[in-house]
């Protein structure tokens, strides 16, 4: 295997994982306060064909990543009223956004499905692209690729280092203790949530604008559902997340380029296509086979409605 293939498998690893580290580090912030959204999937349609369509009629794939967070945020809204207003179930809830963006994304991106828009050019930082396979590989990629990385280690430092995260994760465990020191619970979970629909936006707005430029019904794919899995499967931590993304990005990749390279092999496609969720999957159950290793991480008030008043 030469340099060439390995960085373009690289380069193609590192593109395929973007979304869903954007994505799932949303829903990680948004499950941390103890709520828990399962519209990751709608969300990400939602910001994908608004993305695409302001993109298309303004010109600027800038504006498109705003007005795919803007939707994102907002069907992130409807969610947060629904469950920490109004006390709705947050798991029917959940599905109900996503079948619900799923479907609204569909209809409203049928005038689109005939267009394509031009292709973002990559951002190269001199010097560190020219080093040998990971350079290029790594330091000659999308904006949104270098946002993923400020991201994880904001979020990182946020959740453990600085007092507003340590507020964060107290309403997650105990909303009534946080609610009885003084910390407005529902305000904190309502930007909480609002934080996961923006990520779950921007990465929507990825797949339409950069990673490929044309609206497609469809297109998530089933990301925001492994999304949702990385975050339970990693434990709630930010490294294990990345890794989980990598991992079925990069198992996406080879098995695109298994199937690109005329090689004879005796596995239907569609096995083939399947290998990805399956890998992310084992991999991750194989990471937290100890069941109190989820129990001892998952905030103890996760998917429970909370009332100030009560």
């Amino acid at each position: 295997m030469d340099a060439g293939l390995i960085t373009s498998m690289l380069f193609a690893t590192v593109v395929a994982g973007t979304p869903l580290i954007i994505v799932a580090l949303g829903l990680l912030v948004s499950e941390k306060a103890g709520v828990l959204n399962l519209g990751a999937e709608g969300m990400m349609a939602m910001g994908a064909v608004a993305a695409f369509a302001v993109t298309h009629h303004s010109g600027s794939a800038w504006l498109g990543v705003l007005a795919g967070m803007g939707a994102g945020m907002a069907m992130a809204l409807i969610f947060g009223v629904l469950t920490l207003s109004l006390l709705a179930n947050q798991v029917a809830s959940g599905l109900a956004l996503a079948i619900f963006g799923v479907g609204l994304a569909a209809f409203v991106g049928k005038p689109y499905e005939a267009v394509a828009l031009q292709t973002v050019p990559p951002i190269r930082i001199p010097f560190i692209a020219d080093l040998p396979i990971v350079g290029e590989a790594l330091y000659n990629q999308q904006a949104l690729v270098y946002f993923s990385w400020a991201l994880f280690w904001g979020l990182l430092w946020f959740l453990y280092r600085s007092r507003a995260g340590l507020v964060l994760r107290a309403v997650g465990e105990s909303p009534s203790s946080a609610h009885a020191i003084g910390y407005a619970v529902i305000r904190i979970r309502y930007l909480a949530v609002l934080f996961g629909g923006a990520m779950a936006g921007i990465s929507g707005a990825f797949l339409s604008v950069f990673y490929t430029p044309m609206w497609a019904e469809g297109m998530v794919a089933g990301r925001g559902w492994i999304a949702l899995a990385l975050v339970v499967f990693a434990t709630w931590r930010p490294l294990r997340v990345m890794m989980g993304a990598y991992l079925f990005g990069g198992v996406m990749i080879t098995q695109l380029f298994i199937q690109g390279s005329g090689l004879q092999i005796d596995f239907p496609s569609q096995l083939l296509s399947s290998l990805p969720y399956w890998a992310t999957i084992v991999v991750l159950v194989i990471i937290s086979r100890n069941a109190n290793t989820i129990r001892l991480n998952s905030p103890l008030s996760l998917g429970k409605p909370y009332r100030p008043d009560a």
